[in-house]
């Protein structure tokens, strides 16, 4: 028979791998399009947007997770909405004066995280109902799972659009780079590409 600790074990590890795989926030849940689509032209941006994005959910949902007890019905979402935008100014202002030149190559999209829908979903979903530690993993589980998935995308996208990764050329000379990869297009290709991967591998059917 299994004991309390193994059994929150087993579920911090659920909650966990949620994230990364089951209700991972672009492939199964379709959320956080925006930046999905918009930042995914390379890996470095990619990987900026996902750590400042895994940033904003944990703190967020600590944040929510404190205060659920004394959240009212009518001030809920003045609250998530408000906690957000503070951590997202925090990391906005982090890029500006630490990583300026990734700052300006995000562009408007790090300032946006406050309205993705991946950080207002989680903290009603999860962290206004859940005690701290839950609301943690599942703040680094869904941040995670939506890094890896950005990362995916621009992989793709910039070895096929370029030839390099992380500005490092590593396909043979003979390679022609495909430069629709690199516009708007590549996104929306490679993103259908794999959610059909993602569809066929998991078995669900339309």
């Amino acid at each position: 028979m299994a004991t309390d600790g193994e059994g929150t074990a087993g579920l911090y590890k659920d909650t966990l791998l949620a994230g990364l795989w089951r209700e991972n926030p672009v492939f199964r849940l379709l959320l956080g399009m925006c930046p999905t689509l918009a930042v995914t032209a390379a890996v470095k941006p990619a990987l900026t947007m996902g750590c400042c994005v895994i940033f904003v959910l944990v703190c967020s949902n600590i944040v929510v997770s404190l205060m659920r007890n004394l959240l009212r019905p009518h001030l809920r979402i003045l609250m998530f909405t408000l906690t957000i935008a503070t951590f997202v100014t925090i990391a906005d202002l982090f890029l500006k004066a630490f990583q300026p030149e990734m700052s300006a190559a995000l562009g408007p999209y790090v300032p946006l995280i406050i309205v993705n829908c991946i950080i207002i979903c989680r903290a009603e979903a999860c962290a206004s109902k859940n005690a701290l530690a839950i609301s943690i993993i599942d703040a680094v589980g869904m941040g995670a799972g939506f890094t890896l998935t950005l990362c995916a995308l621009a992989g793709v996208r910039e070895l096929l659009a370029t030839g390099k990764l992380f500005g490092a050329s590593v396909m043979p000379d003979w390679f022609v780079p495909w430069a629709a990869m690199g516009m708007p297009v590549g996104a929306f290709v490679t993103l259908g590409l794999m959610l059909g991967l993602v569809n066929t591998i998991t078995g669900k059917k339309d």
